[in-house]
């Protein structure tokens, strides 16, 4: 189950920082560096409003992902004494 979480965090943590390396840095949608097809096929106004969603979903996708990553392995909170096997004392 871990292993799961961990390659979905993987993932997803890839598509949020395509998603924000798209993003033109003074809010005018996509960048140029993209040759501006997707201007043309979304309108320059439906493609900042995408991008901008895709990045709120994806964060928030990413925040969900690791607090279950995070309750899946439990607190891990300091040792007791009965937890330590013999060898170790």
């Amino acid at each position: 189950m871990l292993s799961t979480l961990a390659v979905l965090i993987a993932c997803v943590s890839v598509m949020l920082m395509a998603a924000v390396l798209i993003q033109n840095p003074k809010g005018g949608g996509i960048d140029a560096t993209f040759g501006g097809q997707a201007q043309q096929l979304f309108g320059a106004a439906r493609s900042t409003d995408f991008i901008e969603k895709a990045t709120w979903v994806l964060a928030g996708a990413l925040v969900v992902l690791c607090v279950i990553a995070v309750l899946t392995v439990g607190s891990g909170g300091p040792a007791t004494p009965a937890d330590i096997p013999l060898q170790s004392r």
